[in-house]
């Protein structure tokens, strides 16, 4: 289930905010430039039908907001270079173009540092998040990676994290994904 906390950036032990209530998260989050949606989750005859399924939606934000690029990207428990990956974006960090994902399957945790607030958003199968370009923030996909998202683009390159490097990522919650038993494939 989608989860917010937001702490004050200079306690990440006692959240100022905790909700899974997803009015009051697209709230929250809207007041420092974040997009935040469910949409509505569908069958998938199978993998490959992932951005047929939610064409309507893709072509919506292509509408308001110039992606121009869609891609699919997927990581289960057993890949090989999951704690190569997750290491990857677990450090503050920003981006010169928006980022997007929309979560088709399974979890992430994204955590945005924005206005002396730390937001830690966790999300799950049936959320759109859109970080601004700029935005300092990081990602957790957790030690047994599993998610399925869809991701929108500008501009690929414009995707290259940018390292802040501030150590403040370290002292915040880290991805805590549920058992397995509970994930969707």
């Amino acid at each position: 289930m989608s989860h917010l906390q937001v702490f004050d950036e200079s306690d990440g032990t006692a959240p100022l905010l905790d909700t899974s209530d997803g009015e009051a998260i697209a709230a929250e989050l809207a007041t420092i430039g974040v997009r935040f949606e469910r949409w509505p989750t569908r069958p998938l005859p199978d993998a490959a039908a992932i951005l047929d399924v939610y064409a309507p939606e893709i072509e919506r934000l292509k509408a308001e907001a110039g992606y121009q690029s869609v891609d699919v990207v997927a990581l289960a428990p057993d890949h090989p270079d999951r704690a190569m990956l997750r290491g990857k974006f677990l450090s503050e960090h920003t981006h010169g173009e928006d980022e997007v994902r929309f979560f088709v399957a399974g979890e992430g945790l994204f955590t945005l540092h924005e206005g002396g607030r730390v937001f830690n958003m966790l999300c799950t199968s049936g959320d759109l998040i859109s970080v601004p370009a700029g935005m300092k923030h990081w990602f957790d996909m957790g030690p047994a990676p599993r998610f399925t998202a869809i991701r929108l683009f500008v501009n690929p390159d414009g995707w290259v994290a940018r390292f802040t490097g501030d150590t403040i990522a370290d002292r915040f919650p880290r991805h805590e994904p549920a058992s397995q038993e509970q994930m969707p494939a």
